[in-house]
């Protein structure tokens, strides 16, 4: 006998078949912002990715800021502040893993809003899972 699943399953199987379909589209929205905003010239998803040039890149990967800002509770107001303002080239902690000193500010190239979103979905990457 074959049986008609409930409202409520079907509810869950749609939910779960749409999650990764979800999921894809936020990375293309990301990806999109952060290729128009101009950080994808600095930065790669992927650690040991190499610039055009076959240079190390100017920035980190970014699931290696993921992981090291991982569990922090201010990594976001942090990090979208680094975003916006740029950082030193003294207190640079990337220092001898990365080609660039400091991140240039960016507020003219994104908005507040788009680069707290950008740095949220950043710092959700997983380092364990090839994107």
């Amino acid at each position: 006998m074959i049986r008609i699943p409930t409202l409520a399953s079907a509810s869950l199987l749609a939910a779960a078949l749409a999650a990764p379909a979800w999921a894809a589209g936020a990375d293309d929205a990301m990806l999109k912002l952060a290729s128009t905003s101009g950080c994808m010239t600095c930065h790669h998803i992927e650690p040991g990715a190499k610039g055009p040039d076959g240079l190390a890149p100017i920035g980190p990967a970014w699931k290696d800021v993921a992981a090291k800002y991982q569990g922090q509770k201010d990594a976001t107001a942090k990090l979208t502040q680094t975003v916006l303002a740029g950082s030193n080239p003294y207190e640079s902690h990337w220092k001898g893993k990365v080609s660039g000193l400091a991140m240039p500010p960016n507020k003219v190239a994104i908005t507040d809003a788009d680069a707290k979103k950008l740095v949220n979905w950043i710092l959700k990457l997983d380092a364990s899972k090839k994107s």
